[in-house]
C-alpha cells in the first residue's frame, strides 16, 4: 500500500521505517528540514537500537522516502499522524497544536475512501473532533485511532511485533470499512498471531493513557514501599520479589529506584487528570496526583541520601552521576530524573560530573551548566561519590575492586538497585541502595 507518515520524530520515524519493512511504499513528512535530511541519509536523528540499520535496509529497496512537502501525502491510501502531544506550558493538559496542524495540513490532499490514522497519545474526545473535520473535507474518508505502545530502546521490535493492535473507529464496529484497510496495512503482523481489538474512538484513546497510568501507579507503589522499607529496616528488592510471585501482581515494573521520567508517563498521567477534570470525572483520578507526587519525591530523596553518604554535606564534594538518559538504550532526556538529580546536587554545592553512553549532547542542551564527560573512567577518577542513576549495562558491569583505588572515597549510591551490594561492600565501598538496609 501507499502510506504517508506525518511527523518524523521518535514515533513517526520508527513507524515509517517499519511500515516500509512490512512491504509498503512509505513517505515520511516533517516540517523539520534538518531531521528530514538526516533520515533521508539513513541517519537516525536520535538514538534507538536497530533503527539506522533498518533505515539503510528499507531505503535501499526504494520503498521509503522523506520530505518536508506535505503535498507528498497525496496519492497515499493511509495517512498516519505521528506528531507529538507535549504537556502545555504551565498546565497539566496536553498541547494538541501539532496534531491539529498536521490534520489541517493533510485535509486538502485527502481522496475519497482515504484513512487517516492517529497514533499520537491524545485526550479522550480528540478523535471524534478530528473525524468531523476530516469528513467535512472528504465525506467518504475515515479517521481511526490506532494507539502506539512503543518502549524506547525496543521501538523497532515493538512496532514490527506488537503485543496487540487497537483500532478505534467511529462506530466501534468490525464492519467499519476502515478496519479492512488497517488489516491490510498490518497483514504480516496479524498473520503472526498478534491480537486485534476494534473499539470506538473514546475507548481507543483511553487505552494508552490508562495503560501508562497503571504502569506509573505500579512504579510509584513500589517506590512508596521503598520509603516504608527504609523506615522499617526492610529490603524493598526482596519485598518486590515476594509480592511479584503472585501472578495477579507480577514482577515487572516493581523495581524501586529514582522514579520514572521520559516523554510519555509523566505528561500522560497529568494530561489524563486534566481531561478527567474537564469531563467532570476528576474524582476518579485523584490517586494519580499521589502517584505523580511519589515519583517526584524520589528525586529529592536521592539528593538527601547522597548528602548523607557524603558525611552530611555536598559542598565541594566531587560527585559523578552515571547516566543522563531517563532510561538505558535511549538518548532521551525529557523529564529525566537522573538529570534533575544532577542539577539539584550542583545547586547544593556539589561538583558534579555527568557521564552517559548516548545522551550527553541532549543533556547539555537541557542543563548546559553541568559538566559532562563521555569517558566513564575519566568521569570516575577522584570522585567522592558515585551515583548510578541510569542502569546502562556498562555501569551494571563496573568492577568495584578495580575502581576502589581510582576514586577519592569509595562511596556509591545505587539509584536503580541493580548492583550487587554484597560484592561492592566486600570491595571496600560504602554502598547505599534505595529501600535497602
Amino acid at each position: 500500500m501507499r502510506i504517508s507518515v506525518i511527523g518524523c520524530g521518535y514515533l513517526g520515524a520508527v513507524h515509517a521505517a517499519c511500515m516500509a519493512k512490512l512491504g509498503h511504499d512509505v513517505v515520511g513528512i516533517d516540517v523539520d528540514d534538518r531531521k528530514i535530511q538526516e533520515l533521508a541519509a539513513a541517519r537516525a536523528p536520535f538514538y534507538e537500537p536497530g533503527l539506522e540499520d533498518l533505515l539503510k535496509e528499507v531505503q535501499a529497496t526504494g520503498r521509503l522516502t522523506f520530505t518536508t512537502d506535505l503535498s507528498a501525502a497525496e496519492g497515499s491510501a493511509v495517512h498516519f499522524v505521528c506528531v507529538g502531544t507535549p504537556q502545555k506550558k504551565g498546565e497539566n493538559g496536553a498541547d494538541l497544536t501539532y496534531v491539529d496542524a498536521a490534520t489541517a495540513g493533510l485535509l486538502p490532499y485527502l481522496a475519497p475512501g482515504d484513512v487517516v490514522v492517529g497514533k499520537s497519545t491524545v485526550p479522550v474526545g480528540t478523535a471524534s473532533r478530528l473525524a468531523r473535520r476530516v469528513q467535512a473535507q472528504q465525506p467518504t474518508a475515515h479517521l481511526v485511532w490506532n494507539p502506539e505502545f512503543l518502549r524506547e530502546g525496543h521501538a523497532v521490535a515493538d512496532t514490527l511485533h506488537p503485543d496487540r493492535l487497537v483500532y478505534g473507529v467511529s462506530d466501534g464496529s468490525e464492519d467499519n470499512a476502515a478496519v479492512a484497510v488497517l488489516d491490510e496495512v498490518y497483514t504480516a503482523t496479524l498473520s503472526s498471531g498478534t491480537p486485534r481489538l476494534v473499539t470506538d474512538h473514546p475507548t481507543a484513546e483511553l487505552v494508552k493513557t490508562a495503560a501508562n497510568s497503571f504502569l506509573a501507579t505500579k512504579i510509584s507503589f513500589i517506590n512508596a514501599m521503598a520509603e516504608v522499607c527504609e523506615a522499617a529496616g526492610a529490603d524493598v528488592t526482596q519485598l518486590a520479589d515476594a509480592i511479584g510471585m503472585d501472578d495477579r501482581i507480577g514482577r515487572k515494573f516493581l523495581n524501586a529506584g529514582i522514579g520514572f521520567g521520559g516523554g510519555c508517563l509523566p505528561k500522560d498521567i497529568r494530561a489524563f487528570m486534566a481531561r478527567a477534570g474537564e469531563l467532570g470525572a476528576d474524582q476518579a483520578l485523584t490517586f494519580l496526583r499521589e502517584v505523580d507526587a511519589i515519583n517526584m519525591r524520589r528525586r529529592t530523596r536521592v539528593v538527601e541520601l547522597a548528602r548523607d553518604l557524603c558525611d552530611g554535606s555536598l559542598l565541594g564534594k566531587r560527585v559523578t552521576v552515571l547516566g543522563a538518559a531517563f532510561k538505558p538504550e535511549s538518548d532521551d532526556v525529557r523529564d529525566s530524573p537522573a538529570l534533575s538529580i544532577a542539577a539539584q546536587l550542583q545547586l547544593q554545592g556539589a561538583v558534579v560530573t555527568v557521564t552517559d553512553p548516548k545522551a550527553l549532547t541532549n543533556a547539555a542542551r537541557r542543563f548546559p551548566e553541568l559538566h559532562y564527560e563521555s569517558d566513564t573512567s575519566t568521569a570516575i577518577e577522584k570522585a567522592d561519590a558515585l551515583l548510578l542513576l541510569t542502569e546502562w549495562q556498562e555501569y551494571r558491569d563496573l568492577d568495584p575492586y578495580s575502581l576502589v583505588d581510582v576514586v577519592s572515597f569509595p562511596r556509591v549510591l545505587d539509584g536503580r538497585n541493580v548492583l550487587d551490594a554484597a560484592k561492592w561492600r566486600a570491595a571496600g565501598w560504602n554502598y547505599r541502595g534505595l529501600g535497602r538496609p
